[in-house]
């Protein structure tokens, strides 16, 4: 079947869906430069959203935006279709908001039980750490996440790429998310580790997790994305399925701004 062959487009594929996660007109300027400029984004349950563009397109701005790191200037933020006032990080875990970055931010000489209630250990009745309800709910959730995941007992450190990811993941979705924003989950890994994290992301998909997946390598994207945003000086040059355009295509979008004809065109698009 050729690319112009009858498909679903981006928007039937969602008729009368409401987004796990809306943002409107979102914007954000530092001086007179325009970093995030009225951008519109969309993301359903149980989805991988891929937002791409070079360095500086302002794709990090507004996922810090929706993840409340930065302050935007005007926009509105939904969540199931409800209005979400997201000001700081803590707001957006209320919502079910967790941001996974590049470094993890785990405490590497600890174990996995500790990485997961890290800030927010369990205690027994007497005021000491309750080692064996964290590390039982640890496996409780590894189990559903990743039931290969067997070492519980070594500190992070000692794992690999792949099972630090796991871990990372464990400790957002234990605290009830339902938005994961992904930052180069599979960077620095190797073919195997990143198959583990595509296998992760695939399990979060079929709870009805919707993520959205910040990279710079394309091949990724189309890997394990659903639909792909391509942001260029602030603003979305277009979006598209990812079934529905080529690399090359998506490439033309991060370097000239140009849409192709299967996507759906946004106020950067030449």
């Amino acid at each position: 079947m050729s690319k112009t062959a009858a498909k679903p487009s981006v928007r039937k594929a969602h008729k009368g869906e409401t987004p796990l996660v809306e943002m409107i007109g979102m914007s954000k300027s530092f001086g007179g430069l325009h970093a995030v400029d009225h951008v519109d984004i969309e993301l359903y349950p149980g989805e991988v959203v891929g937002i791409l563009g070079h360095n500086g397109a302002g794709k990090t701005v507004l996922i810090k935006m929706l993840s409340g790191a930065i302050q935007r200037d005007s926009g509105t933020i939904k969540i199931n279709g409800k209005d979400a006032p997201i000001n700081n990080p803590r707001d957006a875990k209320e919502f079910g908001i967790e941001t996974i970055y590049q470094t993890l931010a785990l405490a590497d000489n600890v174990d996995a039980a500790s990485n997961l209630f890290l800030g927010r250990e369990l205690r027994t009745r007497w005021g000491t750490l309750d080692d064996a309800a964290m590390e039982a709910e640890a496996r409780k959730v590894m189990g559903r996440l990743n039931p290969r995941f067997v070492r519980f007992k070594e500190p992070v450190i000692a794992l690999s790429g792949g099972q630090r990811q796991s871990v990372a993941i464990a400790r957002a979705i234990h605290f009830n998310a339902h938005v994961l924003i992904m930052d180069e989950p599979t960077a620095a890994l190797g073919p195997q580790e990143t198959a583990q994290v595509g296998d992760l992301i695939k399990q979060l998909k079929a709870e009805g997790i919707g993520i959205f997946l910040i990279s710079h390598d394309i091949h990724d994207v189309f890997d394990l994305a659903d639909r792909v945003y391509v942001i260029k000086n602030g603003q979305v040059v277009g979006h598209a399925a990812t079934s529905d355009v080529s690399k090359d295509e998506v490439l033309g979008m991060i370097i000239l701004g140009k849409c192709p004809p299967n996507a759906v065109p946004g106020p950067g698009a030449v």
